[in-house]
């Protein structure tokens, strides 16, 4: 009996080392960078999108044992920055900071190099903002329901501006064009600060920036906003009431942001930056700093970004069929 026992106790100590062994040899090796990583931004400097990436990457930094650098390729509302990712060695690791915009390329390119769904994977979002309707400080319009008022006139002719065609400032003025019922010439630049600066130089009368980019602009009273597109007010701006509150329907538009990578990039890489932006994410200092960016957290990573990207597509493509 004790000769059983101890063989018993023996196999079963053999058995739970080699469940052990086999476990650990399941379990994925640490990702070691041995290169500086970088971070593309496809829109010029100063852009929200920009200020976003770089209080990443000077945190990613430590995390992932290489420097994080920002590269800034502005041009065709993303279109330039989302190729020049691709066509970088996945072995590189090239991250991709993505706006609203990056859903709306494909639905107004007839001949994308690339497709979104199939050669790009969500690594994770970051988070999403409200835009304001601004206008200069010296219009003569106050309120928003006296401006849309006036855009309805038949001699009306208004301009707005944004970071480029098809960009995430482009879609919401034409989004505000649809469901205000009027007609606001669109006056495309690379960035959406350009056009901030033009409303607040007087040669452009409105344009729809994030909270953050606007705030400076009208603390200085360069500036007057009008309304804020989320369907609450902000904390930024609690006066200023929501686009919703004049009798726009259910108006909501928030442009949110996030990082995508080349789709070949392999598993154990993307589920290491994913880990390594949602640490970031809970730092109390870079959620502070997001907060005065008057941004919303959002955490949605991988196979959940991918599927948030894909109806995305689709919300913006009917947007975009019911506007010229």
């Amino acid at each position: 009996m004790f000769s059983l026992h101890r063989r018993l106790t023996a196999g079963l100590a053999a058995a739970l080392f080699l469940a052990g062994s086999s476990q650990a040899l399941a379990a994925p090796a640490p990702v070691k960078f041995d290169a500086p990583l970088r971070i593309i931004v496809p829109f010029s400097p100063g852009a929200l999108i920009d200020i976003i990436a770089r209080i990443y990457a000077e945190k990613l930094g430590p995390l992932l044992g290489q420097p994080v650098v920002v590269e800034n390729k502005p041009g065709a509302g993303g279109l330039v920055g989302a190729q020049r990712t691709l066509n970088e060695p996945v072995d590189k690791n090239t991250m991709l900071f993505v706006s609203s915009s990056y859903v709306v390329i494909p639905a107004v390119n007839d001949k994308m190099p690339y497709d979104t769904l199939k050669d790009f994977s969500g690594i994770s979002a970051i988070a999403s903002s409200p835009t304001l309707v601004v206008l200069n400080r010296k219009s003569p319009y106050d309120k928003l329901g006296d401006f849309v008022e006036a855009a309805r006139r038949p001699d009306a002719r208004f301009t707005y501006g944004s970071a480029g065609v098809n960009s995430a400032t482009d879609l919401v003025g034409r989004y505000f064009n649809q469901e205000a019922r009027v007609h606001l010439e669109h006056i495309p630049y690379k960035g959406v600060q350009e056009g901030v600066a033009e409303v607040a130089a007087g040669r452009v009368d409105v344009s729809f920036p994030p909270i953050a980019l606007a705030l400076p602009f009208i603390q200085s009273g360069q500036l007057k906003a009008l309304a804020v597109t989320s369907p609450k007010r902000s904390a930024l701006l609690p006066d200023t009431p929501t686009v919703a509150e004049i009798g726009l329907g259910d108006f909501d538009y928030s442009i949110w942001y996030g990082v995508v990578m080349n789709a070949k990039t392999s598993p154990a890489v993307k589920q290491a930056l994913a880990d390594a932006i949602a640490q970031v994410s809970r730092d109390p200092a870079v959620q502070e700093q997001l907060t005065r960016q008057g941004l919303v957290p959002d955490n949605r990573q991988l196979k959940v970004f991918d599927e948030y990207i894909a109806r995305e597509m689709d919300k913006f493509n009917k947007i975009l069929k019911a506007t010229p």
